[in-house]
């Protein structure tokens, strides 16, 4: 399954040792590409960190993750981990973007302060009294 979207941060970085041999994981934070944006952690593992590591906030990157889901104690959790990273050639976002034309600025007028102005005008009551016609709609 493959995956595009913007770098958005890169968690702490988690390392250990087990039977087989030291490991390390990494958490990515992207955001999706399409028209609503969704933000997705994905777990980077091994040699996946180092390729995480040279990604700076706001690159496009396209990643062919795995999704998988396991029960542990009646919860279910589940995982997006990255097998392979296809870096997009890409600036930053902030210099992606086409600058905005330049505009004048005009001074804001100042809102006028109304104090001291008579009071509302009374409501129509008549407008709002009930008709006994059985039903509590108001019109």
């Amino acid at each position: 399954m493959e995956l595009i979207g913007k770098v958005l941060q890169l968690g702490t970085l988690t390392e250990g040792s087990s039977p087989r041999g030291p490991w390390k994981k990494q958490e990515l934070i992207i955001e999706t590409m399409e028209t609503y944006p969704k933000k997705i952690c994905v777990l980077c593992w091994n040699e996946r960190v180092n390729e995480a590591n040279g990604f700076f906030v706001g690159q496009i990157v396209t990643i062919q993750i795995s999704i998988e889901s396991r029960e542990f104690n009646g919860k279910w959790y589940t995982d997006v981990r990255a097998i392979r990273f296809d870096q997009q050639p890409a600036q930053p976002v902030a210099q992606q973007q086409p600058a905005m034309p330049q505009m004048q600025q005009q001074p804001m007028a100042q809102p006028q302060q109304n104090f001291g102005q008579a009071p509302l005008p009374p409501v129509n009551e008549a407008y709002f009294a009930s008709s006994d016609n059985g039903d509590d709609l108001p019109f």
